[in-house]
């Protein structure tokens, strides 16, 4: 299965989550190009839309690898798959974390400067992100979004491999993933088109995706 672009798979994760009884729902996306699926889910979906930051933990040699992620809280998801992987020094790592949580901060302040922290606690809340490699970033999001007591949580990918998609099923109460491929490299090989998702083009987007969306409340589905 390919994707022609991220808004197609966003369309197509709306039409699987579309008829389901959700109550005031929230997607939540992560940026960059999760905010792409993320604002097409929440516009079919007439759900709110907010963003939920996390971010890989490179690794030095191959930083298309994420040896783990950080979230918008400061805590930290080391993936042991990706350790037996490569072995990278605790002084690096620390130095990564320091980077990426500076990343967020920064991040977070241009989102915020749009729209203040959607409440989660009681909503059925949709994590979107344009697909997943090895599930840190998303496990770490999760992390961030679960403690908040949303009603039910959600994980809508267009495609993960299955492996790393049962460690995420954990952490949540349902996914809805359009493509499990045994055979898996990076998330970009099941699109046509994937171009990188610059920060200000999220921006735009998370802009433009809060105007089109009605807020959820008394029309939306419970």
């Amino acid at each position: 299965m390919f994707f022609q672009d991220r808004k197609s798979a966003g369309h197509q994760l709306a039409a699987r989550l579309k008829g389901r009884p959700l109550h005031n729902p929230l997607v939540l996306a992560i940026p960059g190009g999760g905010v792409v699926t993320g604002a097409v889910i929440a516009q079919e979906l007439g759900a709110d839309l907010d963003v939920v930051l996390s971010r890989r933990l490179r690794v030095s040699e191959r930083p298309e690898l994420a040896i783990g992620a950080v979230s918008e809280d400061g805590s930290t998801y080391l993936n042991d798959h990706t350790r037996k992987l490569v072995d990278v020094p605790e002084s690096f790592l620390d130095e990564e974390r320091r980077y990426q949580l500076n990343e967020i901060a920064r991040c977070k302040a241009l989102f915020r400067n749009i729209r203040p922290q959607a409440p989660v606690a009681g909503r059925s809340v949709i994590v979107a992100d344009d697909g997943i490699a090895t599930g840190s970033t998303m496990i770490a999001a999760l992390r961030v979004v679960r403690p908040r007591n949303p009603y039910q949580l959600i994980v809508a990918v267009p495609v993960a491999p299955p492996d790393r998609l049962e460690e995420v099923r954990r952490l949540c109460d349902d996914v809805v993933c359009l493509h499990t491929p045994e055979n898996f490299w990076a998330i970009g090989d099941f699109y046509t088109d994937f171009r990188l998702v610059t920060e200000e083009h999220a921006i735009e987007l998370f802009r433009a995706g809060l105007a089109a969306v009605e807020p959820a409340g008394a029309g939306a589905n419970i």
